[in-house]
């Protein structure tokens, strides 16, 4: 039996799996990745804890299962996005990879904007400190001898590849957060790229997610115990490959990622750019399509951060909300925005904190975390009205991530949007299996359409509650009213 390996690069840890051609999951490991943060609103990591995470536990996998990881026929790749990686002339990295989450390059972003204008509809949408494009002008006012030492910029994910097999490259999906893809053509923009600092001729070359974009170095197919030759899929940013990986591949089939951020994907068939409210658009994995993105800067995260300040664990502290909700009511919660990290959609300000408006004495560590809960579902229905205004509607929309294993804060959600909600079995690796898939292709086992458009199971449909609706709807109203 054939097996395909899906590498998912996230900001906090390597998973890979090994899919067969139903997607099923014969062995998975991971490896944790810390994050700097230097300084209040930096975020970094340097690109070698990601291929060395990727050795270890690629090692374990060859190490458990050495039957398994000599069937493998292609390997495919999904990674965090945005990340500006700077490889020099020997192939190594000239400095820390600032990450998607990073605020540091907030003048840079406007200064960008001023000299290109129409960016937001040229490329995936107007400038901000976490697309790599003003990362670039903040490294040459702040670390001229960076740029100096660079011969190319590369992504997450595409530094993996060069490690496995020697070839740079880049495909549309994630070139697009750069800035410097014109979406519409697919091509590198020169206009765009020197208004960057920048020049077209540092950039590597272009291929289909889908396609092989090298084969696995001799001495790694030696070392875990691979016959080869084997292709690496030229791969996909995570939030297209986890798209492909539940198999949203037509028009408006729409993904809501409940992860350390949240992002509402939603396919079109068209570029339909909406940079005025701060959303992204992407060339997709699935050939023919563009998908659209709302972010929410801080999800996961937010509620993470509340279970922290309260000394409450995350399962029991939702467990809590949800109790107070359905007991109590949520009348008397707080109306919290929980912008840690800034907003993107559909304000973008990035240099925005969170604001919340309705304490008292009632208030308790339950009727907060309820508040988070409630506050990013609420960031997500901005996010849905803003991808609206380009014409970008959802008809079919599934979550995943973490987040997404709570049903409660899934169907807050659906009763914002007043419509189902998928659960697919095992999307907690979705972006890894829609790896797989792009690599099954890549290796010639699948065609395109066979592969990207392919369904994962449902686990379950959360559907809108109406018993919250109306006291929802008053609510979002007070939320948008808060102060940025």
């Amino acid at each position: 039996m054939t097996l395909f390996a899906g590498i998912d690069l996230g900001t906090s840890g390597v998973k890979i799996v090994l899919a067969d051609a139903e997607d099923a999951i014969l062995a998975e490991e991971s490896e944790r990745i810390a994050v700097e943060r230097p300084r209040p609103g930096w975020s970094e990591q340097h690109p070698d804890l990601w291929w060395r995470a990727t050795c270890a536990a690629f090692d374990r996998l060859a190490a458990a299962h050495p039957d398994l990881t000599a069937r493998i026929s292609g390997i495919g790749l999904s990674g965090q996005m945005l990340g500006a990686v700077l490889i020099g002339a020997d192939d190594r990295p000239t400095h820390t990879c600032i990450l998607w989450n990073d605020q540091r390059a907030i003048a840079e972003s406007a200064e960008l904007l001023s000299r290109v204008p129409d960016i937001g509809w040229r490329s995936a949408g107007n400038p901000d400190p976490g697309m790599t494009a003003p990362k670039l002008l903040w490294l040459a006012r702040h670390h001229p001898e960076a740029l100096e030492g660079a011969e190319m910029l590369m992504l997450p994910k595409d530094y993996l590849r060069l490690c496995l097999t020697g070839e740079r490259a880049s495909e549309p999906s994630d070139a697009a957060g750069t800035l410097l893809l014109d979406c519409r053509s697919l091509e590198w923009d020169r206009e765009l790229a020197t208004a960057a600092g920048w020049s077209a001729g540092r950039l590597p070359p272009l291929v289909p997610s889908h396609a092989a974009a090298g084969r696995l170095r001799t001495e790694l197919c030696r070392r875990w115990g691979i016959p080869g030759p084997v292709p690496v899929a030229a791969g996909a940013g995570d939030n297209m490959a986890c798209a492909i990986g539940v198999g949203a591949a037509a028009a408006g089939d729409s993904v809501a990622t409940i992860g350390t951020s949240g992002v509402l994907c939603i396919v079109s068939d068209s570029f339909r750019p909406a940079p005025d409210v701060a959303v992204l658009t992407n060339p997709h994995a699935a050939p023919g399509t563009f998908l659209s993105l709302g972010v929410v800067m801080s999800a996961a995260q937010s509620f993470e951060w509340i279970a922290a300040i309260s000394c409450t664990k995350v399962p029991e502290l939702a467990a809590a909300a949800e109790a107070m909700a359905r007991e109590r009511g949520i009348g008397d919660a707080p109306v919290m925005r929980p912008s840690l990290t800034g907003i993107r959609t559909p304000d973008n300000r990035p240099d925005a904190g969170g604001a919340l408006s309705g304490l008292t004495a009632r208030t308790d560590a339950a009727a907060l975390a309820y508040g988070v809960m409630e506050g990013v579902a609420f960031q997500f229905l901005d996010c849905l009205k803003a991808q609206g205004t380009a014409g970008v509607k959802a008809e079919r929309l599934t979550a995943v991530g973490g987040g997404s294993r709570n049903r409660f804060w899934v169907g807050l959600i659906a009763t914002l949007f007043d419509m189902p909600i998928t659960l697919a079995q095992g999307s907690a690796n979705a972006a890894a299996i829609g790896a797989a898939r792009l690599a099954s292709v890549a290796c010639g086992e699948a065609t395109a359409e066979e592969a990207l458009h392919r369904r994962l199971p449902a686990a379950a449909t959360i559907t809108p509650d109406a018993g919250f609706s109306d006291t929802l709807a008053e609510r979002y109203q007070r939320f948008r009213e808060l102060p940025k």
